[in-house]
């Protein structure tokens, strides 16, 4: 049997989750499972969740996946609903939601009756600089205030674009939020993602929102898993299915794009970009035996990858880490041109999911 596992660790998602706790400790934590949990696996990861005190998700149908599993916490769909029927939806499975677009208003407010009977939230989103979704500072507050006269309880809540960073762009941010939520007092208040609850204590307000940290890889591109004291969750494996020596001179992979410089062994794992596993490196690239580092070489193909073992004492079976506890995540998506994120969420469904408790 072709051995690519994804590996879940219960234990390093609630012990994140409880960083997280630790770090906002009186705030509400909305847990963002969207994307199946970030390419984790809803089901595998809700239980190591339970805790949360509500879950975030970008749409109806990853949300009644949640009810499905017996899940009765709070659900906010963060991009809301996109037609007036699925608002009747939401409202019949008691789920809150981002309102950002005028017709989300009105649909909510031809629906209040039930929506305001469950006593459920809802979000207002403040664009404030990063221009995708929410109400311009000169907008909502009329929204908001509409929406208390028809007896909603709201949320205001936007998105830094930059919180990962140092961007001028962050304080104008910061303050329009704060101008708009004393405008509106008194109001719920929510504006912080993984990055921002570390970077801004003060802003953690009565609801935190917490995604990639939670999954054990860093918002940061200057700081790693370990210096922000979370544990990775996922730890992505594949096995040696063929070992070769290989002379100076002799190449490797489509393209012949490596080429042997003195007399080498390589192993083939059985792992590629069918799997979800990247292919386009700009800078070198490793896997992990044991705690080893070893390089990639050659292309990635769509089912195999070869990796130098010169010297290395490995068999037929042995596990490779492609990224997990030793070979972290954000190194191999920095390797690549790309974030942690991206690479969780591109997994495909071949490589088998094992849930560690």
């Amino acid at each position: 049997m072709r051995q690519a596992t994804v590996y879940i660790d219960s234990q390093a998602l609630q012990y994140n989750l409880n960083r997280v706790k630790q770090l906002a400790p009186t705030a509400k934590i909305v847990s963002m499972v969207k994307a199946n949990a970030y390419g984790h696996g809803v089901k595998e990861c809700l239980a190591a969740l339970k805790d949360s005190d509500a879950f975030g998700v970008a749409c109806v149908e990853e949300a009644l996946e949640i009810r499905e599993l017996g899940y009765t916490q709070p659900i906010t769909l963060i991009e809301g609903v996109f037609s007036e029927n699925e608002m009747i939806q939401v409202i019949g499975q008691k789920l809150e939601c981002v309102v950002h677009q005028t017709p989300q208003v009105e649909w909510l407010i031809a629906h209040k009756d039930h929506y305001n009977a469950l006593n459920l939230k809802v979000w207002v989103k403040l664009n404030s600089g990063m221009n995708r979704l929410g109400f311009k500072p000169t907008e909502i507050i009329e929204v908001i205030q509409r929406l208390k006269s028809h007896g909603f309880t709201c949320v205001l809540t936007m998105h830094f674009a930059n919180a990962d960073s140092d961007h001028p762009l962050n304080e104008q941010q910061k303050n329009q939020f704060l101008q708009v939520k004393q405008a509106c007092e008194p109001i719920l208040a929510s504006c912080c993602n993984s990055a921002a609850i570390y970077k801004y204590p003060e802003l953690h307000f009565d609801f935190v929102r917490p995604g990639i940290m939670l999954y054990g890889a860093t918002p940061f591109a200057d700081q790693n898993v370990h210096t922000l004291d979370l544990k990775p969750v996922m730890t992505f494996s594949a096995r040696i299915i063929a070992l070769n020596s290989i002379q100076q001179g002799e190449s490797v992979g489509y393209g012949s794009t490596f080429t042997a410089a003195q007399p080498m062994k390589i192993a083939i794992v059985s792992i590629g970009y069918g799997d979800g596993y990247p292919r386009a490196y700009i800078k070198p690239n490793f896997v992990a035996i044991d705690e080893q580092l070893v390089p990639v070489i050659g292309r990635v193909s769509m089912d195999m990858i070869a990796i130098d073992v010169t010297g290395l004492d490995v068999e037929l079976g042995t596990q490779i880490e492609l990224w997990g506890k030793h070979r972290l995540l954000d190194d191999v998506a920095t390797a690549n041109g790309t974030i942690g994120y991206e690479l969780l969420c591109r997994l495909s469904q071949r490589p088998k999911r094992q849930l560690l408790y």
